[in-house]
């Protein structure tokens, strides 16, 4: 042990708050006796298929921490489920993150496992982790099994938006939508694809902060129950070492995250949770930071939604330690891995590529995967996955068509749909960080149904919201400063012309200048609905999609915001 251990603060001493701190422990069935007390904190819940099967990980993880000489005791934490939270699970993200952090603050806790899985659980978490800098590891639980229809294996969410596409131009019928909806009810688990739960788990390993190996083993798994007990010796380890995120999570980690999440043709929604947690430790995820190392990063994983595979295949190819060997000198091998060894000695151990996960001589795509685009449409940045895009739309003008919200969209796209021709862009606005509130995954909005039966497969589309990481298509994402708070994304009006061009890094309204400058004098910002509770809070504190939409009084980028002040212990 470095030193002493934080919860003797609560549980040393023989006054009669030691006393009432040591009884209420042991109400608990826990042991304090000097053992480090080690958190579980636990997002499994019946609304979350994602983050269900992390309840089978607690009875081998507890077990571990006791025999490694902790003391484990499990706590609750809010669950973000994807699949049915309303507008969006990232509008409670950040309040996820508080009330880990806080909880992690207040009770005589020397170090976490954070149970994760889940789109947003996973970023709240590392958030969270490093704000509160107890040693900590996340434990993860894994993709879901594949279901099975027609005799071919289906990717979460991809294979939902193709099937989506196949209903609405009259190829899938009420028999097959039907039975995609039993094929997909069937496991628990995370998506199988290379969303965003897949994508963070993929950082999180990257970021030293669960164990090598353990990103994207599958949910149903027998080797989950392994690396929940070597997960639970490690962190007993990490508490007696006093190793703490804060040291763990650093900008060479960053950095060969953003070349994972690049390479691996991930979730553009990790772009924002990376900002958010070096947000947090005062290290660069910026917009133009990440633009450099996108640059030389082409598509090495076979995986949908930018390849034709699923998590499970990318396990089986060796994972995250193959991936990072397949960059070769373009990954940074000094970068820390959890359990204590580096980047080196975790990639000397990893299979060689091969089809599931290519050599940079073999690749997918070329560079860039990802790219930044800044102009007069965007001015703070806007982001693209252009691995997932059509090539032949990276370079286009073409009239806006807009829509204000989600309601918007769906009551006029059928409507108007005849209007539109197959050179528009479709404007999505509304949907940012303040908007809805909590920046919604509406920025995919689908092609107009005329067109989809005539053959037309992508559209440009812009949007200052989020998409899907399983979703695929020219769509530009994140555009700040988002329409709500008065960005130019506020100004465009139908038939206005925009101007994409990737390989410049280049968005544009080809308006003129003076006309802006009117409407920005009868602009004004739409009267909000939220007058009390989480969504008013959000809208007041909620940073733009480039700082990570953490709140502003979260973000710590200087050592003195980053320390924590400790708990006055006493009588309650």
């Amino acid at each position: 042990m470095t030193g002493k251990l934080r919860s003797s603060a609560w549980l040393d001493g023989t006054d009669e708050a030691a006393l009432l701190h040591r009884a209420a422990l042991r109400s608990a069935g826990a042991t304090p006796d000097g053992r480090p007390v080690i958190g579980i904190a636990d997002t499994a819940s019946d609304l979350n298929p994602c983050n269900l099967g992390l309840r089978d990980l607690i009875d081998p993880l507890r077990s571990a921490i006791e025999d490694a000489g902790g003391t484990a005791v499990v706590f609750p934490v809010m669950s973000l489920g994807e699949d049915l939270m309303k507008p969006s699970a990232m509008l409670y993200r950040n309040l996820a993150a508080m009330e880990l952090e806080e909880t992690a603050r207040a009770y005589p806790l020397d170090g976490l496992v954070l149970l994760a899985n889940c789109d947003k659980t996973v970023p709240a978490a590392l958030m969270a982790a490093a704000s509160a800098d107890l040693p900590a590891l996340l434990l993860l639980g894994g993709p879901r099994t594949p279901a099975m229809m027609r005799g071919r294996r289906l990717g979460s969410g991809t294979d939902l938006w193709r099937m989506l596409d196949e209903r609405r131009t009259g190829r899938l019928g009420d028999d097959g939508w039907a039975e995609l909806e039993h094929c997909l009810g069937t496991t628990t688990g995370a998506c199988n694809t290379m969303g965003t739960a897949s994508t963070m788990a993929l950082l999180t390993e990257a970021l030293a902060m669960t164990l090598p190996g353990a990103a994207g083993l599958p949910a149903w798994s027998t080797e989950l129950a392994e690396l929940a007990t070597r997960t639970g010796r490690r962190v007993v380890e990490m508490v007696r070492e006093d190793i703490r995120p804060q040291r763990v999570i650093t900008q060479a980690g960053l950095d060969n995250a953003l070349r994972v999440l690049a390479a691996v043709g991930g979730s553009t929604n990790a772009i924002i949770h990376l900002a958010a947690i070096a947000g947090r430790l005062g290290l660069d995820a910026s917009l133009d930071h990440a633009a450099r190392i996108f640059a030389d990063i082409p598509l090495l994983a076979d995986v949908e939604p930018c390849g034709a595979r699923l998590m499970q295949d990318f396990v089986a190819a060796g994972g995250l330690g193959t991936l990072l060997k397949a960059l070769g000198e373009l990954a940074d091998p000094t970068a820390p891995a959890a359990d204590g060894r580096t980047v080196a000695d975790v990639v000397a151990e990893a299979p060689a590529p091969g089809e599931v996960i290519r050599p940079r001589s073999r690749e997918l795509a070329p560079a860039p995967t990802m790219a930044v685009v800044r102009g007069s449409l965007a001015p703070d940045g806007a982001v693209i996955k252009v691995a997932a895009a059509s090539r032949e739309l990276l370079r286009h003008t073409g009239p806006a068509r807009v829509f204000s919200s989600y309601e918007d969209m769906r009551e006029r796209m059928d409507d108007e749909a005849s209007a539109i021709g197959p050179d528009a862009v479709l404007v999505m606005r509304g949907c940012g960080p303040v908007g809805a509130p909590g920046m919604p995954e509406w920025g995919m909005v689908p092609v107009p149904e005329p067109l989809a039966r005539a053959g037309v497969t992508d559209m440009v589309r812009i949007s200052d919201g989020r998409m899907s990481g399983t979703s695929f298509g020219t769509v530009v994402l994140h555009v700040a400063p988002e329409s709500e708070v008065g960005g130019p994304l506020a100004l465009v009006e139908d038939g206005d012309l925009i101007a994409l061009d990737v390989p410049a890094g280049r968005i544009d309204l080809l308006v003129d200048g003076t006309v802006l400058e009117h409407r920005r004098q009868a602009w004004s910002p739409r009267p909000s609905p939220h007058r009390r509770g989480w969504p008013a809070l959000y809208r007041e504190r909620v940073l733009q999609a480039p700082e990570g939409a953490d709140f502003d009084v979260l973000a710590a980028p200087t050592p003195d915001r980053r320390r924590v002040v400790p708990p006055v212990v006493g009588r309650s």
